[in-house]
């Protein structure tokens, strides 16, 4: 019995070494197949991170080039601001030189050329000298107004009606064009 219980244990053995063989080849495979997929999860979630990394990174320089862009128009307005309120000053200053009352002549002009039958003119009290003996030689009576800073209104004949010539006036109603000029000029 000795050589059937040989061939026996031989064969059950060798099933056994089989399925052993058997169990390990697929433990193997599922092991490769395990790995494979987690590099494949692995390269996804790469791919993936490196997207979301790209579109973190565009939407902030975006933000950054909007904030920019809003800084260089907030600049340029305050810019401009400053340009007019500059010229502004430089309009008052005007008021204390020697020339004003030549201008402030040119002024009365213009205003009572768009007039006819003027009555009065208006001007600032402290600018009044500059202006009576051209009101007298229009024949029309000076008046003054402390709001009229730095030109004339011409009245007309009953009152109702007026004419304002001033530069800082004429400054405000040019001051779209002026303003889009002072742009260029400065920023090209």
């Amino acid at each position: 019995m000795s050589k059937l219980e040989d061939i026996l244990q031989n064969e059950v053995a060798a099933e056994i070494a089989a399925i052993a063989a058997e169990a390990e080849a697929k433990a193997k495979a599922i092991l490769e197949a395990a790995q494979a997929q987690a590099e494949a999860l692995k390269a996804n979630r790469q791919r993936a991170l490196e997207a979301e990394h790209a579109a973190a990174l565009r939407r902030a320089e975006s933000a950054a080039e909007l904030l920019v862009n809003q800084s260089r128009i907030a600049a340029r307005g305050r810019v401009v601001e400053e340009v007019r309120a500059q010229a502004l000053r430089a309009l008052e200053e005007l008021t204390g030189q020697p020339q004003f009352g030549e201008v402030l002549v040119k002024l009365a002009e213009e205003a009572l050329s768009g007039m006819g039958g003027a009555e009065a003119v208006v001007v600032n009290p402290a600018h009044a000298p500059l202006l009576a003996e051209w009101a007298q030689s229009k024949g029309l009576e000076l008046r003054t107004d402390p709001a009229i800073r730095n030109g004339v209104r011409l009245v007309a004949a009953g009152g109702r009606a007026f004419v304002e010539n001033a530069l800082s006036e004429r400054l405000e109603r040019a001051w779209d064009a002026l303003s889009a000029k002072a742009v260029r000029a400065i920023w090209g």
